[in-house]
């Protein structure tokens, strides 16, 4: 699975606004999930979804403040057993807090778990 990382933008970046209007970062961090239709058929990328908005779930508590984090699974997530898939999921979300906590020095880049090939 990659993932990518990236700090959040002002929600207005005109600083014309009256700041009624801005409100600035959203709160909190934001996920998000590409499932292709190269995946499978609507419900096997359904059941992907799914799948891990409930692993993100249990683990909320993990996602690195002030960044946008997006998730490109691979069709292994169907079968794949939960518990597996939720580990890979913490693992990818204690990375990210460590690059966040790094401040994005470097661009953000893909990230694979080890030995998948690129897409």
């Amino acid at each position: 699975m990659s993932w990518f990382l990236a700090p959040q933008t002002p929600a207005c970046p005109d600083v014309t606004v009256t700041s009624e209007l801005c409100l600035g970062p959203r709160p909190g961090p934001r996920v998000g999930l590409t499932v292709g239709k190269v995946l499978g058929k609507a419900t096997q990328r359904n059941r992907i979804k799914r799948r891990m908005r409930e692993a993100l779930r249990r683990h909320v508590v993990l996602l690195p403040q002030g960044c946008d984090l997006i998730f490109h699974p691979r069709r292994i997530v169907l079968t794949m057993e939960f518990a597996q898939l939720e580990a890979e999921i913490v693992r990818i979300l204690e990375q990210a807090r460590t690059e966040a906590s790094r401040g994005f020095k470097s661009p953000a880049a893909a990230h694979q778990a080890p030995g998948t090939p690129a897409p």
